[in-house]
């Protein structure tokens, strides 16, 4: 990509004739655990002919091993220092160079050096306050009483007579069956019947830990895809009083089907627990954890982010984007790991998933929330990059799951967080039969099978004829729907990028909606010569100059008047920096050709 400039766009798609083959790595290696008070760690990206061992003499460095399974990275220690010294070394080797130095060094070969440093937690995104005043995890009061529909309460026992569910709390669990309003549930329970419940498929929960102890888990807990980054060993187990969410989680996925709570979504599925989210770690652990057992962990659920405070703008460092992009390619033997991410419960604050760049990469299906009822949740963000959304909690209810303990169940669980693992569960139960699916497969089909939803009055019809909403994305995750489609589905051709170039602008922003309008021309002759055939995803990356970020709002319009807010206006963010290099992503252009 030309970096030449201000404004640049990426289209992804599937046209490419060959595939590559690719050699899959296994490391645990750098899995010791790490001293960050005493110690300091190093990432360096190598050439492949290189040896660690050469660049650790060179620098005074232990080489601690690979990163993870990203080839020609790997990291280094030495002790304490306030100074970088890896910089330190390659720029005093810059100024020798410059003077003409040609000897040969092994400094030379390395090609990103970077100094390791705990960051921030990423948040949870659980049941958060709908008003001021109330306690953190309450819910507002219900203002119906809800009664049991005789037609779906006599289904539901029907239901648990013929798959044989005794789980004394599976009749609240009204987003696998509803019994009271009909149909506004994930519509799971006829394919259990047809003996799709999950086998062979395998969802690892990136979280605060799994309690693989909890009757309701340990018969579908994988150990051999569980690590825990935080306190570094293989069991992760919740330590703190507040590591419950991951839990929770977890039983939406796999729960079993026994005589403890309820069941999962996909009861018959692994379940495997990475735990980051209870201390610090940095880019490199988490780049690890992104990347943990990827051949046997096939989808990645993960329901946290950045703040959701409506004035962050946060995206993952460029080793955890490596990882994201290293497991597309080589997870699962080539086919790509599933990663899911919550789209973000800064509804409120108007924070907008375009500003979290876990949930507008391309790489991540991103849920959003509906409640039982059908309407949007005061909570869960809207934005251009948002695919799909599932039930959770809103208007007083929330979701019943598994909980901490031998026996326990939590009755408090929702937010966008329990969106995400629900969906997880449900693409667990498509690659059970179809386990030969790829990645941009999923998204595929997770696009084209979504139930559009009344509630919403944003809906766009796209070009293929589908309906798209910035709320809910193309709309809910109907389960029967999914898997009758997987069972045909024909697997994408591999992936195709067209760039555009940079384009500079270099004038003022003007006030109103109005704005500034800038275009960009895609030819049949572009788009043959990079052998696109479809249109899966949109980006956008910009550097936008401005005293008050949270006054931007951009928007990308296509020929055909399709309109994808890629950013909207935020009422906390009083940033003065602007858009530094940030991509925005849509998937609202989606074009699939007529066959």
């Amino acid at each position: 990509r030309d970096r030449g400039g201000d404004w640049s766009s990426d289209v992804c798609s599937s046209d490419l004739v060959g595939l590559l083959a690719l050699t899959c790595v296994t490391s645990a290696a750098n899995l010791l655990p790490r001293n960050y008070e005493a110690s300091d760690y190093y990432v360096l990206h190598i050439d492949s002919e290189a040896a660690p061992a050469d660049i650790a003499r060179r620098l005074g460095l232990s080489h601690e091993g690979q990163l993870g399974e990203l080839e020609d990275h790997h990291i280094f220690s030495a002790a304490k220092h306030e100074d970088d010294r890896v910089q330190d070394a390659i720029k005093a080797r810059r100024k020798l160079r410059k003077r003409g130095a040609s000897e040969a060094d092994v400094l030379d070969t390395v090609k990103l050096a970077q100094k390791q440093k705990l960051k921030p937690r990423m948040e949870k995104r659980g049941i958060i306050p709908a008003f001021k005043g109330e306690p953190s995890g309450a819910l507002p009061k219900r203002q119906e009483v809800n009664v049991e529909n005789p037609v779906g309460l006599a289904r539901q026992t029907e239901v648990k007579r013929i798959l044989g569910i005794h789980d004394p709390i599976f009749n609240d669990q009204w987003h696998l069956y509803n019994n009271q309003q009909l149909g506004h549930d994930v519509n799971v329970t006829d394919v259990w019947i047809q003996g799709i419940t999950g086998h062979n498929a395998t969802v690892a929960i990136v979280d605060d830990g799994l309690d693989m102890y909890s009757d309701d888990l340990k018969e579908n807990y994988f150990a051999e895809g569980s690590w825990d980054f935080n306190d570094d060993g293989p069991e992760p187990k919740p330590k703190l009083t507040d590591d419950r969410h991951g839990t929770r989680c977890a039983g939406e996925v796999g729960a079993a089907k026994n005589n403890v709570c309820g069941v999962g979504v996909a009861y018959d599925s692994k379940i495997a627990g990475i735990r980051i989210l209870s201390k610090l770690i940095t880019d490199a652990d988490e780049a690890i954890a992104l990347n943990y057992a990827y051949q046997q962990n096939q989808i990645y659920s993960c329901s946290w982010g950045p703040p959701d405070d409506g004035k962050s703008m946060d995206a993952p460092g460029i080793l955890i984007k490596r990882a994201m992009l290293n497991a597309v390619q080589r997870g699962r033997g080539g086919l790509g790991s599933v990663y899911v991410f919550a789209s973000g419960n800064g509804a409120m604050a108007e924070d907008n998933c375009n500003f979290d760049g876990y949930t507008n990469s391309i790489y991540s299906i991103t849920v959003g929330a509906v409640d039982r009822r059908g309407d949007h949740p005061y909570y869960s963000e809207k934005c251009s990059a948002q695919l799909v959304v599932t039930y959770s909690s809103g208007g007083g209810d929330n979701i019943v799951t598994t909980d901490v303990g031998s026996n326990n169940c939590a009755t408090t669980h929702g937010g966008t967080s329990a969106a995400a693992p629900l969906a997880a569960g449900i693409f667990a139960l498509v690659l059970s039969i179809r386990p030969d699916l790829t990645w941009r497969d999923m998204q595929s089909l997770a696009m084209q099978t979504a139930v559009t939803i009344d509630s919403a009055d944003d809906w766009q019809t796209t070009t293929i004829g589908k309906k798209f909403s910035h709320t809910f994305g193309y709309g809910k995750i109907d389960t029967w729907a999914i898997v009758e489609a997987a069972k045909t589905f024909k697997s994408l051709k591999p992936q195709a990028w067209l760039y555009s170039p940079w384009i500079k602008v270099n004038k003022p922003i003007p006030q109103g909606d109005q704005g500034l309008a800038v275009t960009y021309d895609v030819t049949a002759d572009m788009l043959k010569e990079a052998n696109l055939e479809r249109l899966e995803h949109v980006t956008v990356t910009m550097n936008v100059e401005h005293e008050r970020r949270g006054d931007l709002s951009l928007d990308l319009i296509s020929p055909d008047n399709l309109i994808s807010h890629l950013s909207a206006t935020r009422k906390n963010d009083d940033s003065t920096s602007g858009y530094a290099d940030w991509t925005f992503m849509s998937v609202v252009h989606w074009y699939v050709p007529t066959p």
